[in-house]
């Protein structure tokens, strides 16, 4: 007779260590041309609206980094945002960021499946770790959102209780950002020459925050119309000198001097 003895999951020691100087991050290619399109559309939107601020990190592909039993553990979503930071020295490049220990922590976390199995939905608890292991068990991200570009499939978890929760989208389709007060949604269109579902923000009252590009276009526009108004006041007071002069010749014609005060 064999005794089973069942095994006992031991809790990880996690701590906030600096990455290692002579710690080689992984250089791997995006699996293809939306990633970063979709990442650099949200942050230029934020930017636009004036949501970023000096203290804050908004990244893509930056190096998350854990110590976990003693093992130094990385892991670069495609976009995350961490409201304070602490500022790095001037001239210094940030290849990583180790919460608790340069700043705050992480509040949200983006991923864009890829074809890989399951990846940014593994939930491995062993080395490698999955990613939503990673963000929920060790990091412990409030928000994690993961975005199918090929399918439009837009899925958030709220951090509750230790575990991730799906958080349904409301009736427009768009799922409630706490950490920035935004809405995210899907929106269909063209940006530089792509066409696709791209994520979007829209703010409490439902409007859409707009990309630079789509500033300066609006600003164009007001600006044509700003010339196409003056334009026309331009020609009615020309149309109005027109007819007083008109009137002035039919009344010099009839004798009588229109320039002579009453």
């Amino acid at each position: 007779m064999v005794l089973q003895v069942p095994s006992i999951k031991t809790k990880p020691v996690v701590s906030w260590e600096p990455l290692p100087a002579n710690f080689v991050l992984p250089d791997d290619p995006v699996e293809n041309i939306q990633q970063p399109a979709l990442a650099a559309a949200l942050t230029d939107a934020l930017g636009a609206a004036g949501y970023i601020q000096p203290e804050m990190l908004i990244a893509t592909n930056l190096g998350l980094v854990a110590t976990v039993n003693k093992k130094t553990v990385v892991k670069a979503p495609d976009w995350l945002y961490v409201p304070e930071v602490h500022p790095v020295a001037e001239g210094i490049v940030r290849r990583s960021y180790t919460p608790h220990t340069e700043g705050a922590a992480v509040a949200i976390v983006m991923e864009f499946l890829s074809d890989e199995d399951g990846a940014e939905l593994s939930i491995r608890s062993t080395p490698p770790y999955g990613k939503l292991h990673f963000y929920e068990q060790i990091l412990q991200v409030p928000t994690y959102i993961t975005y199918d570009p090929y399918d439009g499939n837009l899925e958030v978890r709220y951090l509750q209780n230790g575990q991730y929760t799906l958080e349904l989208p409301n009736t427009e389709g768009r799922v409630w950002i706490p950490e920035l007060e935004l809405y995210l949604g899907l929106w269909a269109g063209q940006r530089l020459g792509q066409t696709m579902n791209w994520l979007r923000w829209w703010d409490r009252s439902g409007n859409l925050l707009l990309w630079s590009s789509e500033q300066v276009e609006q600003e164009r526009q007001r600006a044509e119309q700003e010339r196409q108004r003056a334009e026309q006041e331009r020609q009615r007071a020309e149309q109005e000198s027109q007819r007083a002069e008109l009137l002035a010749a039919k009344l010099r014609a009839l004798g009588v001097d229109p320039d002579l005060p009453d």
